[in-house]
């Protein structure tokens, strides 16, 4: 995978260069977690489902699902990966299976994670109409140009607003489909359509966001600047004193 820490050179007639389409998608996959991020965010609901498909029992249900949430943690731990995406994943389960036991639902395993997802498209979305789109909030550290696009790179902050919205949009269509099976459909229905819709609109979201992104103008990196502003400084420094 193309380095993040790779410089992209951007091309003179203003097409994105190949360099600056791979470092996006490095950053894309660095920032949501890639395929094994996936894959663990999507296994302990899959779980859930497939037992209370089978034997309707939410107590046992929920607890293996929370099991492997935290069991994906510790071999992450365990192999010294990164836990950012695996922490965030056994965060979420936790709460459904709190909700799951106290209500003695199955409903209640998917209501907070639903809640949640329909407000990052509200947030999503109205982020982008006022001009500060989450996105590039969320985006902006691993790019290493922190909101330098707000006021310095226009075209990113465009590029940045679109991909908000996107995301906006998309999330809200996708809980437009499940919080009417929830009011009125069965628990088995609802999972497994949940589960269906995990991952073609987050993929369809980062792939507008890659397209978006891979055509703006390359990131101020402010990182670099900092540190050679404060090598410039200590080498003021160095001469005032050999001045003396």
């Amino acid at each position: 995978m193309t380095s993040l820490d790779k410089p992209i050179t951007p091309d003179p007639s203003g097409e994105p260069t190949a360099d600056q389409k791979a470092v996006t998608q490095a950053a894309l996959f660095d920032a949501f977690g890639g395929v094994r991020g996936t894959v663990e965010t999507m296994l302990p609901g899959l779980l859930f489902v497939m037992i209370y498909t089978v034997n309707k029992d939410v107590k046992m249900s929920a607890i293996a699902a929370g099991a492997v949430a935290v069991l994906l943690v510790i071999v992450r731990l365990l192999r010294k990966d990164t836990v950012k995406h695996a922490f965030s994943g056994v965060f979420g389960v936790g709460v459904g299976v709190a909700f799951a036991l106290f209500t003695g639902t199955a409903k209640g395993f998917y209501l907070p994670g639903m809640i949640y997802g329909a407000g990052l498209g509200v947030a999503f979305t109205l982020s982008a109409l006022v001009g500060f789109p989450l996105l590039g909030v969320i985006l902006g550290p691993v790019f290493k140009e922190n909101l330098s696009w707000r006021t310095r790179n226009p075209g990113r902050k465009k590029a940045y607003t679109k991909a908000s919205l996107a995301w906006g949009l998309i999330f809200l269509a996708k809980y437009a489909i499940l919080f009417p099976l929830y009011w009125w459909g069965d628990a088995t229905q609802l999972g497994w359509v949940l589960i269906a819709l995990k991952l073609p609109p987050m993929v369809l979201a980062v792939y507008f966001t890659w397209v978006f992104l891979a055509k703006a103008p390359p990131p101020i990196d402010v990182i670099a600047e900092w540190e050679a502003e404060e090598a410039a400084e200590k080498a003021r420094k160095t001469q005032a004193k050999h001045a003396k």
